[in-house]
């Protein structure tokens, strides 16, 4: 691999192309100051960010030592909390404070609705993403599980498309009604003197339209903060056989979109890195292409432009076309061969910090046809950060991103992955430490409870998988977000989040139970595609979320007790059939994510579970697995030579799996010499070594591996 000197730093000549020919110009930083204050970055904080990580396994062999003393539930909760105090785990609750952000857009400070995330590596799908802002109901309801059935044959089926006009004609009078009537016996709409005629119950709900007033086009209402369209069209195949000539129902759905260059992507050196910065700067300059086959023909896909309409005051209006789009950086964990220093490889996330912000600052400087952040912001979401002394550390990082890029103070705001224990029982203080810039928090249910059985690791084993979130400490969690978030002032600042819906073709699951969601206060959720993305928008005109939270004001945040409660099983004296399916279904698990990473680079996708239900994995739930089964074996429920079967019964499962994947390649055959059954051997056999229980190390190291054709480690 060849690098270039740049200041102190060896740059991967990649990166510096990618940089120097792409990314600088047009933002008014030269190339020579930006690797001189990148230099001086990596000078002021790459220490303390060692020094954190330090930190970090300081107090896990704490927990480690006390758990080995003190085995099983915990008998004691004060003496508990006074340990964690005493060795720093827990610090002082902050005095009463309200966060002080100020230029966010309204799509995380007032709006509630979905949230995508999205693999940066992956153009096309970004760009879906963030033209997800809009989703026709009639669509999502016709192919998916939303309605019961599916179409049949392979043209239009008129039953299933019956079914769904009457579905969606159902969800406008729930959402937007009628002042007489319902919206399937109207006959046609029309706007006269400025108001919609048939007329609304509450006519406010009309915010506008588009075209001829007496047979417009379109119609534009509004419910909870959420813009819902008619289309119009009687010509269209659908418009003609409806009364009123409607032929599709826009949703406004996804509000926001996280790009991500954590979880859900592979991006091990210099060449992955660039491509996801470069897909990062193509939304930001507004001119990001994917080109693709489809149906056998060239697709071209773009960034798709604003809507407008004329109000009902006569006034022209621009809708915004894009989901806002937040990136991902890395936790504080990596470092990455792309850029090194005395032949070490530096930490990952400062790089990020300042290579997104700087690619951000083409949509400050209005370099695009449209903006994303109409308010100047950038949003940066920082994942896997342990207590209040690393979210201090990122502030003061961003800040210097700042001085270096010549950006006001707290223009990169900041959003706290609430997915980490320490973190979790200290969030008030993790929320004070960013007071200035944070724009977000949110559950991570995945990665919490892989840090919770990592954190516990000693204490004894964990309960089933399947059992995890009917524990104290998941509702406790849950709730405590919320609770807390609202007291230090998030409300109309910040975005409070919930975690995935992991199963992409379970819609009808999904309407049945994500309502859950906007009911505990929570503005946004995270959905796995843009239909789901569409679908779960029903849940927010069936709650509003911030009358919600009026009703929530008195309600105090679950005990600390409660959240630092163990998931610990106090029998384990399981039936065989139940260990060896518990240890099988994370094996299959492990395998069917771990063979796609390490040998495809593929950082997240639906992957069957061992029943051939398609879930969406990525690095979270590969924690989970891996975490769990090593627990078992630190705890003799399972033995070594159980799950060493299990992998290799588990090895033919996913082979089979992937049979119709020609880029798949086989495990089962011959595992020693299959790189990625190497890799998932070593997640579970190592895992109790691994700091915080995290995959990445492991994954990169197997991954580097695969693509400079080295043999698997042993």
């Amino acid at each position: 691999m060849a690098y270039s000197d740049r200041a102190v730093l060896e740059v991967d000549d990649r990166l510096i192309a990618f940089l120097e020919q792409e990314c600088l110009p047009g933002t008014g930083v030269e190339a020579d100051a930006f690797w001189s204050g990148l230099a001086s970055l990596y000078d002021r904080f790459a220490g303390e960010n060692r020094s954190l990580l330090d930190e970090r396994e300081r107090l896990q062999s704490e927990l480690d030592r006390w758990h080995a003393e003190h085995p099983g539930p915990i008998s004691d909760p004060a003496a508990y909390e006074a340990f964690l105090r005493e060795i720093g785990y827990l610090v002082a609750e902050p005095d009463p404070f309200s966060v002080s952000t100020d230029n966010v857009d309204p799509e995380v400070a007032t709006l509630a609705g979905p949230q995508l995330v999205v693999p940066a590596l992956n153009a096309r799908f970004v760009l879906n993403a963030a033209a997800a802002r809009w989703g026709s109901l009639y669509d999502a309801l016709y192919g998916t599980d939303a309605l019961p059935g599916a179409p049949e044959g392979t043209g239009y089926d008129e039953k299933r498309g019956a079914q769904v006009v009457e579905r969606a004609k159902a969800f406008l009078d729930e959402a937007v009604p009628l002042a007489e009537g319902r919206h399937a016996g109207v006959a046609g709409y029309a706007v006269k003197d400025g108001k919609l005629s048939p007329a609304l119950a509450e006519p406010s709900a009309f915010t506008g339209y588009d075209g001829d007033p007496a047979a417009p086009s379109r119609i534009f209402l509004k419910h909870n903060g959420l813009h819902i369209v008619l289309l119009i069209d009687r010509d269209a195949p659908v418009g003609r056989d409806d009364p009123a000539g409607v032929k599709d129902v826009l949703l406004e759905a996804a509000l926001s979109t996280i790009v991500d260059m954590e979880d859900s992507v592979a991006a091990v050196d210099a060449e992955d890195k660039a491509l996801g910065y470069r897909n990062w700067l193509g939304l930001m300059k507004g001119d990001l292409e994917a080109r693709f086959e489809k149906g056998g023909k060239s697709v071209t896909r773009r960034l798709p432009g604003d809507m407008e309409m004329t109000t009902p005051q006569g006034e022209a209006v621009r809708l915004q076309g894009r989901s806002l789009l937040l990136v991902r950086n890395v936790g504080h964990l990596m470092t990455t061969p792309a850029i090194r220093k005395a032949g070490e490889d530096l930490p990952e996330g400062i790089l990020d910090a300042a290579v997104t912000s700087l690619a951000a600052m083409h949509d400050l400087r209005g370099a695009a046809p449209f903006r994303n952040s109409r308010a100047g912001s950038i949003y940066i979401v920082k994942p896997k950060m342990h207590g209040p002394a690393e979210a201090a550390f990122t502030d003061r990082l961003f800040a210097a991103v700042e001085d270096m890029l010549s950006l006001k103070r707290n223009t990169i705001k900041v959003g706290v992955m609430d997915e980490e224990r320490r973190t979790s029982a200290n969030l008030a203080a993790c929320i004070e430490a960013v007071r200035e810039r944070i724009v977000f928090i949110n559950t991570g249910f995945l990665d919490r409870t892989g840090d919770e059985i990592h954190t516990l690791m000693k204490a004894g084993p964990v309960v089933p998988k399947a059992e995890m979130k009917a524990q104290r400490w998941i509702e406790a969690y849950e709730t405590r977000n919320v609770a807390i978030g609202l007291a230090c002032g998030l409300d109309g600042k910040a975005q409070i989040g919930k975690g995935m819906w992991a199963k992409p073709d379970m819609m009808a699951d999904m309407l049945a139970e994500k309502a859950a969601h906007p009911k505990t206060g929570a503005n946004t959720a995270w959905v796995p595609s843009p239909t789901a993305a569409t679908l779960h928008a029903i849940h927010y005109h069936e709650v509003d979320v911030f009358a919600r939270r009026e009703e929530m004001a008195d309600d105090g945040p679950a005990a600390l007790s409660d959240l630092l409660t163990p998931p610990l099983a106090t029998d384990t004296n399981w039936p065989d059939e139940l260990r060896r399916r518990e240890v099988e279904n994370n094996v299959q698990g492990i395998l069917g994510y771990v063979v796609r990473w390490v040998d495809q680079g593929v950082g997240c996708s639906k992957v069957p579970d061992i029943d051939d239900v398609g879930l969406m994995e990525d690095r979270a739930t590969l924690r989970i697995s891996s975490q769990h089964v090593a627990n078992w074996l630190a705890h003799g429920v399972v033995s070594r030579e159980e799950v060493e079967d299990a992998f290799l019964r588990m090895a033919k499962t996913v082979d089979a799996q992937n049979a119709g994947d020609p880029a798949y390649e086989p495990m089962s055959a011959d595992p020693d010499k299959s790189t990625a059954f190497a890799a998932a051997r070593a997640l579970v056999f190592e895992g109790a070594e691994q700091p915080s229980g995290y995959t990445e190390p492991l994954l990169h190291a197997y991954r580097l591996e695969k693509k400079q054709g080295t043999s698997p480690s042993s």
